[in-house]
């Protein structure tokens, strides 16, 4: 019998897909674990190609799993990595290390990218900036009580209507 050489699961991005790091498709065959063990469903659940596909995303749940609890064994957690971010930012002697923690915190939190989006023909600076000219900006709304809100109900379409009565006749039938 012929012994099969199989390639290691490695995290190097690459032209070849199965190398590539799959965090959605791993959450995903987490997901469908719990519906089914049958490898065909798994694959057809996660939209990969092959069935070893689904053995190579195990592969890297369970390699991710030792990891982080290799991290744990040494102490390192998400706080430890915040405290020492923070601890970077309040007492680092450089200013370029500051700004690198800085930005890993922002990047962390999803604030690191500036985007320009299109805001009524502009990017968002424009409209704040005219809603700053003829002062539509939002004021203290400390003294707002709930009463100073006017809520309009939109009227039910006859189709829906004709639903709801045929919901509340049969509940009544239940009672009587």
């Amino acid at each position: 019998m012929e012994e099969t050489k199989l390639k290691p699961v490695t995290f190097v991005s690459g032209r070849y897909q199965h190398n590539a790091q799959n965090t959605t498709q791993q959450i995903m065959l987490l997901n469908a674990l719990k519906i089914t063990q049958d490898p065909k469903k798994l694959r057809e659940m996660i939209g990969v190609r092959t069935v070893a596909d689904v053995f190579r995303t195990l592969d890297k749940i369970a390699m991710r799993k030792e990891y982080h609890r290799a991290l744990d064994k040494q102490g390192i957690s998400f706080d430890y990595v915040v405290e020492k971010l923070k601890a970077e930012i309040d007492h680092g002697f450089k200013s370029a290390d500051k700004l690198k923690a800085i930005g890993m915190l922002m990047k962390s939190i999803g604030i690191d990218k500036y985007e320009e989006s299109s805001v009524g023909g502009g990017s968002w600076e424009d409209a704040l900036i005219k809603a700053s000219e003829t002062n539509t900006l939002p004021q203290n709304r400390e003294s707002e009580t709930i009463a100073d809100y006017e809520v309009k109900v939109p009227e039910l379409p006859a189709s829906m209507k004709d639903i709801k009565d045929k919901e509340k006749r049969s509940g009544q039938s239940l009672y009587e």
